[in-house]
């Protein structure tokens, strides 16, 4: 199974130069990267360090089903991930959330949520966005994609930075400044449902930044000085060999079966000009890009 070419890579930055074509293939694997105003899908294959094939793009002026008033909470967008079947779940750090279509762009879900910086889908059509520092923030809050803009739920989250629902265990995840957290979805099915907290464990650095999960039973988190790994059913957190000691690691994706890694690291103030892989072992320079995170799904 190839980790790159049959599945999604998701980078975060905030600006680029590259080409354009008009058709959206999903058969090789795609770059989606978000930061500014903007959300664009690149073509991996055909693209190199010195020029970025564009496939697909959206922003919030062009998207039918966000109101004109929200455009400015998606001035700079901070994570973009593939959901279900053929949607991105966008967060952005001026305090938007939206679902939105590839197909047509159409914005189907939105809501306003100050200095959003992850987001998850849960079953039943209900979307976690984790809120870090900001007047209103340091929350998580849970929406149904049926009701913009309404919250259904809140906790309180210094410095939210990760969401992760887990299939398996059928708990979701959360990362904070200093905690990480598992809750358990309650009275689901009514009108008012809640996010009941099960687990909470310190972690073992400070500044809680990326979550990732890498099997049913193992998340991976980056911290302010280093890469950890979070084994769920011991509660232990051990030191993530290929990463330990690596400060300032903005985003980290790892396929347990081939052991690539996939990461980026904040190497200008908090962003950088390069995606970093092992086994194989490449490096993706990106010119006029101030990357921030990648995502591998």
């Amino acid at each position: 199974m190839k980790f790159l070419s049959s599945l999604f890579l998701i980078v975060t930055f905030f600006s680029c130069s590259e080409k354009q074509t008009s058709v959206i293939n999903t058969d090789s694997s795609e770059i989606i990267g978000c930061g500014d105003e903007n959300v664009v899908i690149f073509d991996k294959e055909k693209s190199n360090k010195n020029s970025l094939v564009k496939v697909w793009e959206w922003t919030a002026a062009i998207s039918e089903g966000l109101p004109k008033e929200y455009h400015g909470y998606f001035n700079t967008t901070d994570d973009c991930k593939p959901v279900g079947e053929g949607q991105i779940l966008i967060t952005s750090s001026s305090g938007g959330v939206a679902l939105v279509n590839r197909k047509d762009k159409k914005t189907v879900f939105y809501a306003y949520v100050p200095n959003a910086h992850s987001a998850d889908y849960l079953p039943g059509g209900r979307i976690v966005v984790a809120l870090s520092t900001a007047e209103n923030g340091n929350s998580i809050r849970l929406y149904d994609v049926k009701q913009s803009d309404k919250i259904l739920y809140s906790d309180s989250l210094y410095s939210g930075h990760g969401a992760v629902w887990n299939e398996e265990k059928n708990s979701l995840f959360t990362l904070g400044f200093d905690q990480l957290r598992e809750y358990k979805l309650a009275d689901w099915k009514s009108a008012q449902p809640k996010l009941e907290k099960v687990n909470e464990w310190e972690i073992p650095d400070e500044s809680g930044h990326d979550l990732f999960l890498t099997s049913d039973q193992r998340l991976l988190l980056s911290t302010t000085n280093s890469v950890w790994q979070f084994d769920i059913s011991t509660s232990i957190f051990t030191p993530f060999e290929p990463l330990e000691g690596a400060k300032h690691v903005k985003s980290v994706n790892f396929n347990a079966e081939t052991k690539e890694l996939v990461y980026t690291k904040g190497e200008i103030s908090w962003w950088t000009h390069h995606i970093y892989f092992e086994n194989p072992q490449d490096t993706l320079e990106v010119n006029d890009m101030k990357l921030y995170k990648v995502r591998v799904l």
